[in-house]
């Protein structure tokens, strides 16, 4: 399975011949070159997550299921999302994806929650959208949100004790300087090299095989 990082939260995802996106938003301003889109998985629905102009782009152009909390289900209206919360089961393709969690880590108390699912891939990759998931089942890289309004530095380092990702690499982090995403990037490092585990820091567009 190839894993290509694009801007943002957008993750490119091939094997067999087929593609699964998940959280194609809006800081990723034009979609990239994509082939035999399958599936499309949104984690909630901000729109740095779920861009609705990038979610109708793609189902004009591909014969492609959508998955999403059921919030994403009603901002997506238009189009056939099928509504995903923790433990559910799905397989498309060659992807068999595995969905956890409820609810998006808290902003500020006056902010409304909404609703966010992990996604765990082949139990290869697993993504916790914005809330730190624990996966129900084992996985090997870690896309690992770097940088956000509801993040502290000090909850994600004990996340990454927790988990212990044996490979991980920074997303969530396109409003990070080059400065910004060195200071992350370190501490992550840090964290998962601390048990053994690989890091990489991949730009938009760069692959992990």
């Amino acid at each position: 399975m190839r894993i290509t990082k694009h801007h943002h939260a957008m993750l490119e995802l091939v094997s067999d011949g087929k593609t699964l996106v998940i959280d194609p938003g809006m800081y990723q301003t034009e979609l990239p070159e994509l082939e035999n889109v399958i599936a499309v998985v949104f984690t909630h629905l901000h729109d740095d997550h779920s861009f609705a102009p990038h979610a109708k782009a793609l189902a004009a152009q591909h014969d492609v299921q959508f998955f999403g909390p059921k919030d994403v289900v009603a901002k997506l209206a238009e189009l056939d999302v099928q509504c995903v919360a923790h433990g559910d089961f799905v397989k498309v393709g060659p992807f068999e994806l595995e969905f956890a969690g409820d609810l998006h880590q808290e902003i500020h108390r006056s902010i409304p929650l909404v609703q966010n699912v992990s996604v765990n891939v082949n139990r290869r990759l697993f993504y916790p959208g914005d809330a730190y998931v624990f996966p129900e089942h084992s996985f090997e890289i870690l896309a690992c949100p770097s940088a956000a309004p509801w993040m502290k530095i000090s909850d994600l380092i004990d996340y990454l004790e927790e988990l212990r990702p044996k490979a991980a690499f920074p997303t969530h982090n396109a409003i990070l300087s080059d400065f910004g995403n060195a200071l992350q990037n370190n501490r992550i490092k840090e964290f998962v090299e601390k048990h053994g585990g690989e890091f990489r820091y991949l730009l938009p567009g760069e692959s992990w095989d």
